[in-house]
C-alpha cells in the first residue's frame, strides 16, 4: 500500500482535529509592547477549515503551551470547540479529549511544528506539519503540508481529512 493510500486510510477514521497555535495557525512571531503580547496573525482559510470541518461533524480543538487571550479569543469567533491552554505535556490530554468527545486515538488529528508536539503525534490516528515545521517533526509526521504556517496549513490538513472521509460530496459550505 502506498503512503497515500494510508494516508487516506487514517483520515477516514478522523472525528476530531487537534492542533497547535504557534508555528502553526500563526508564523509563530511574537509581536509585544511593554504591555505584553498585542498581535497575532491568522489566516482566514483556517479558521474556514474549522468551520468546514464542523459543518460535517468533526470538531477542532486547541492545544498550546501559550495562554493567549487574542488564541481564545480567534477560537470563540471560529467555532472552535474547546481551547486547552498552558499544556506543557500535550500528549497527557488525550484520555481527556477521548473521554470527552468519544473518540480513540486512532480517531483524532493533531497537527504541529515543534519538539513539544511530538509526543502527543506519535500517540493518535493521524499525524501532520506545516512544510515549514522542525525537521524531526517532518520525520515523524504522516503527513507534511505544502502549505507553511499561518499560510492555510490548517485548513490543507482539513480538506485532506473531509475529502477522504467525504469523497463524493462536492457542496462544502
Amino acid at each position: 500500500m502506498t503512503s497515500n493510500n494510508k494516508i487516506l486510510l487514517k483520515c477516514k477514521k478522523i472525528k476530531i482535529v487537534l492542533t497547535d497555535v504557534d508555528g502553526v495557525l500563526t508564523d509563530g512571531g511574537r509581536y509585544y509592547s511593554e504591555n505584553g503580547e498585542v498581535v497575532k496573525r491568522f489566516n482566514v482559510r483556517d479558521g474556514m477549515g474549522v468551520n468546514l470541518l464542523l459543518k460535517n461533524g468533526i470538531k477542532t480543538v486547541i492545544v498550546t503551551k501559550e495562554d493567549s487571550k487574542i488564541t481564545k479569543r480567534w477560537a470563540k469567533d471560529m467555532n472552535v470547540s474547546k481551547v486547552y491552554s498552558k499544556i506543557i505535556k500535550k500528549e497527557e490530554i488525550i484520555s481527556n479529549v477521548c473521554k470527552s468527545y468519544k473518540v480513540t486515538p486512532d480517531g483524532i488529528a493533531f497537527i504541529g511544528d515543534d519538539v513539544n508536539d511530538m509526543n502527543l503525534m506519535k500517540k493518535i490516528g493521524l499525524s501532520a506539519t506545516p512544510s515549514d515545521g522542525i525537521n524531526d517533526v517532518k520525520k515523524i509526521a504522516d503527513y507534511v503540508c505544502k502549505s507553511r504556517a499561518s499560510d492555510g496549513a490548517f485548513r490543507e490538513l482539513a480538506d485532506l481529512v473531509l475529502k477522504s472521509k467525504f469523497p463524493k460530496k462536492t457542496e462544502w459550505y
